[in-house]
C-alpha cells in the first residue's frame, strides 16, 4: 500500500517525507478495522480510500493558508487528518457531532502520535470558539449555502471557508447568502480517480 501511495502522490506538486507517507498508511488500516464495527465510510477496500479519501483530502493542502483550521463534519477525519500529517505546522480541529467518530479520530491520535489535531463532539452550531478560525474547511456538506450559514460564526475576521465540491456548481454559487463572496475556484486533479472536484474559496464581505 505504502507503493502505491508513493505513485498517488508522486502524481502531485505534494513533498511528503517517509514518515508521513507511513502515517497515511497507518491511518488507512486504522479506518479499514474500525470500519466494519463504526461504519465510518461506504468504501470498503483499502487500496480505494487511497485514491478516495488519501488523495482526494490531500490536494487541497497547498490552498490552505494560516495556523487554525477547522474540519467540519469531519466524519473518520476527512479531509482534516490527512491534512493534518501532509501540514505539520498548521493546527487542525476535527468536529464532528457522532460520539464513535470522535472515538475513532482520538484513538488515530494516539496511535500516530500527531500533536496537531484535536477531534471537537459538538453540532456546528453549538462550537463556539473564543477564537476564530483562520480556514473553515468542509468536504461533505450538502449545500455552500447550508455550509456558511451554519458556519458563519467561526471564521475569524479574515477567516475563509473552503468548501470541497464534487462539481463547480453555478445554482450553489447564485444561491450564497449576500454575506459571503467567492474568492476563487480551483478544479481539483486527484490522481487516478474519473471524477470532477472542486475546491470554491469564500470570505465574508
Amino acid at each position: 500500500m505504502l507503493e502505491k501511495l508513493k505513485k498517488l502522490v508522486a502524481q502531485t506538486s505534494l513533498v511528503l517525507s517517509e514518515l508521513q507517507l507511513q502515517q497515511l498508511v497507518a491511518y488507512v488500516q486504522l479506518l479499514d478495522k474500525w470500519n466494519s464495527a463504526y461504519n465510518l465510510t461506504s468504501v470498503r477496500d483499502p487500496e480505494e480510500m487511497l485514491v478516495k479519501h488519501i488523495m482526494d483530502s490531500l490536494v487541497v493542502a497547498p490552498f490552505v493558508s494560516g495556523q487554525r483550521i477547522i474540519d467540519v463534519g469531519t466524519g473518520p477525519g476527512l479531509p482534516g487528518i490527512p491534512l493534518a500529517i501532509a501540514l505539520p505546522d498548521k493546527q487542525f480541529y476535527l468536529l464532528d457531532s457522532l460520539g464513535k467518530r470522535i472515538r475513532f479520530l482520538n484513538h488515530v491520535k494516539l496511535q500516530l502520535k500527531l500533536q496537531n489535531f484535536e477531534a471537537i463532539q459538538s453540532r456546528v452550531e453549538d462550537h463556539q470558539p473564543e477564537t476564530g478560525y483562520d480556514a473553515v474547511l468542509s468536504r461533505a456538506f450538502a449545500s455552500m449555502s447550508d455550509m456558511v450559514n451554519w458556519c458563519q460564526h467561526l471564521p475569524a475576521a479574515h477567516g475563509q471557508f473552503l468548501a470541497m465540491k464534487g462539481a463547480l456548481v453555478q445554482e450553489e454559487i447564485a444561491a450564497l447568502p449576500n454575506f459571503v463572496k467567492v474568492v476563487g475556484s480551483h478544479p481539483l486533479q486527484v490522481p487516478t480517480l474519473n471524477a470532477e472536484r472542486y475546491l470554491v474559496v469564500l470570505e465574508k464581505v
